[in-house]
């Protein structure tokens, strides 16, 4: 459906933009916002307490320094990855679902993959909504667990109701106290006999080396999360205004990158090892009591809402080109949350590990294609359009350069994962995904000759929206 911008006193477009409800058209250069309130927004995702757990985990597991490069390691190439993915969602106004469409998969094809990431969304709000529920529950026992659940998934719906600068609001009012809590679970932590009366840095566990299998497995762990960071970016990239491009696209890009895998797993390594306890739901708890639990459901509610967010973006997508049905963005926020807490009563999460496995797979994969698509097939080699065509009048229902290229790179990425192409490239199973989907997506644009990228060139597109 073609873009539609009403003048701004339209009694219409007035309503829409209160509820932020561009979840299926670009957005509009009058409604983008500074890159800081976005940067602020992003960082709800990037406090978030998996990615401490992720660090502590991995060094009381395999080892201090296997899990600090691990740390680095995904910094990298999730800022790389989100840099280049919050450039074009910039310059394009799109996120990742509607870049999709023209960027390699074809208008059907591209609401496949935002049903799966979806799927990553209310997974993960089932996740973050279970830990709330879970800490609360030590302090309440009286109250089930089930009601806690319900009450948690319900309550983040109110908060995503105006968009992204509801969105911002809350992050912004939240920061202090997160940053506040987070220092005063630092100073009770120093102030304990340590687990670990050697250097930080040193921690090995028996058995254990720097390098080889622990690093690689370690490596494994982050590549999940550098997927699923690289892509999450271009929800919020797409605010970022025209003149503040090249800050906005940095901050957006990499400063969330910075904080989640560097920042907060640099802190729960240290946090690991001192206590002798991977789990920060659990030693925040004992470390600083009652403050511990509120710093836990702070750090899920942050998360989660974004969590809501990207989540209600990719449903919409889903259902507008497959089933027709186009009720608004609100409408998948509800549904979005609702469907989390039915995920989290049923015991979902008992599968969790094969969910995460595949979801970091095909993650990984599809930011590859896009970046694939952009830098090479687009910009470099001239095939079809040189912008992301997302109105599905101008294309085709399938493409197979992307459709191909994930399909067949998430399928072996899953193979490999599961053990059966080798301990080595088990463990890399998400960036051997990703190498082979940006491969193929380059192989199969220059065997189709970009033939079915466009049906029809548009003429509308503004210069300045153009990759090249």
């Amino acid at each position: 459906m073609a873009e539609i911008i009403r003048p701004a006193t339209s009694s219409g477009d007035s309503s829409k933009e209160q509820k932020e409800d561009y979840a299926l058209e670009k957005v509009p250069v009058h409604y983008r916002m500074k890159w800081w309130s976005i940067t602020n927004v992003t960082l709800g995702v990037a406090t978030a307490m998996v990615f401490m757990q992720m660090g502590s985990l991995m060094a009381t597991a395999y080892g201090s320094m296997n899990a600090l490069i691990a740390e680095i390691y995904a910094t990298v190439v999730g800022g790389v990855l989100g840099i280049a993915i919050a450039y074009y969602a910039a310059k394009s106004g799109l996120n990742t679902n509607l870049m999709a469409r023209g960027g390699g998969f074809g208008y059907v094809g591209a609401s496949i993959t935002s049903f799966i990431y979806a799927m990553n969304f209310i997974m993960y709000s089932a996740i973050e909504g279970s830990i709330m529920a879970s800490a609360v529950h030590e302090y309440v026992q009286v109250v089930p667990v089930w009601v806690l659940m319900v009450f948690f998934g319900l309550i983040v719906i109110p908060f995503n109701w105006f968009g992204m600068k509801q969105l911002e609001k809350l992050q912004k009012w939240t920061l202090p106290v997160f940053i506040v809590l987070l220092g005063a679970g630092i100073v009770a932590a120093m102030r304990v006999a340590p687990a670990y009366t050697g250097g930080i840095w040193s921690f090995l566990p028996e058995g254990a080396q720097v390098g080889g299998t622990m690093l690689l497995t370690c490596i494994g762990i982050m590549n999940g999360l550098v997927g699923i960071m690289a892509l999450l970016v271009s929800d919020y990239a797409r605010f970022i205004k025209r003149e503040e491009m090249k800050i906005g696209v940095f901050a957006v890009g990499f400063i969330p990158q910075l904080v989640c895998f560097f920042l907060m797993g640099l802190a729960g390594i240290w946090f690991g090892v001192r206590l002798g306890e991977p789990n920060p739901g659990v030693f925040f708890v004992h470390l600083i009591g009652i403050g511990g639990a509120l710093f836990t459901i702070l750090t899920q509610l942050r998360i989660n809402i974004t969590n809501l967010y990207s989540g209600s973006l990719s449903l919409a997508n889903f259902f507008e080109h497959v089933f027709r049905f186009r009720p608004g963005r609100t409408f998948w926020v509800a549904t979005t949350a609702l469907t989390a807490i039915i995920a989290m009563l049923a015991g979902a999460l008992d599968y969790l590990g094969p969910l995460l496995t595949f979801q970091g797979v095909f993650l990984f994969a599809w930011a590859a294609i896009l970046v694939a698509d952009a830098l090479v097939v687009k910009r470099w080699l001239k095939i079809g359009p040189l912008f992301f065509e997302y109105r599905s009048q101008y294309l085709y229902p399938w493409n197979p350069v992307g459709v191909i290229s994930l399909v067949v790179s998430s399928v072996l990425g899953t193979v490999a994962a599961f053990g059966n192409m080798g301990a080595f490239l088990q463990n890399i199973a998400a960036f051997f995904a990703a190498i082979l989907a940006f491969a193929l997506t380059v192989i199969l644009a220059v065997a189709t000759k970009g033939k079915y990228y466009a049906r029809e060139q548009a003429r509308d597109v503004p210069e300045d929206e153009k990759i090249a």
